[in-house]
């Protein structure tokens, strides 16, 4: 039986950076599961890839449908963005073990969901200044910064991994991103003891 392994952190912990080079090393065979989001789609994303963008209309489809597994929805200053993983046969759990990026509270649904033994928490942590000015760094990348936003998220993380929200989630092991190779190497092991 499969297992779906569930990287999360706040913002510009470096949860993006773990993920591609956990798929491109190889060393564990772990399939992706794309999340869908509403919001606008940023320079360097794919469709498919990242996630599958669509919008408000194609989200009340899917949940109208009842395919929707878990939602969160957030009214940024840009409007309102939502972010959810759809019931949409990408998941095989009797043949193979997955990978995604999410958040707690997503992680929670996806328990609630899949049951507790279907998933492998992996939470990521980095230093709020390295993380701030790592957003920043990404920000003035894009061709519209949403410096608002990128304000709004970061503060919201205080309260979206708060240490009570953790542990009621039942979160026993963080990896700290202050090294990548290192942090790598730890996260490697653990998926390794757990997967087999």
């Amino acid at each position: 039986m499969g297992k779906i392994v569930y990287l999360m952190g706040k913002s510009s912990t470096g949860k993006d950076t773990i993920f591609k080079e956990l798929l491109e090393s190889g060393t564990i065979a772990l399939k992706t599961i794309v999340p869908y989001t509403t919001r606008p789609i940023r320079a360097g994303e794919q469709d498919g890839v990242e996630y599958f963008f669509t919008d408000e209309e194609g989200f009340q489809k899917l949940l109208q449908q009842g395919k929707i597994i878990e939602e969160r929805a957030y009214h940024t200053v840009h409007g309102l963005w939502r972010y959810f993983t759809v019931d949409d046969e990408q998941l095989q759990l009797s043949e193979q073990s997955y990978i995604m990026i999410g958040t707690l509270e997503a992680y929670q649904n996806m328990k609630k969901y899949y049951g507790q033994e279907s998933m492998l928490p992996v939470m990521i942590e980095l230093d709020d200044g390295i993380r701030l000015q790592r957003a920043l760094d990404r920000e003035r990348q894009q061709e519209n910064p949403k410096y608002e936003e990128l304000c709004r998220r970061f503060l919201a993380d205080s309260a979206d991994f708060a240490e009570d929200k953790m542990l009621e989630a039942g979160i026993t092991r963080r990896f700290q991103n202050d090294n990548l190779q290192r942090c790598l190497d730890e996260i490697v092991e653990y998926i390794k003891e757990n997967l087999s």
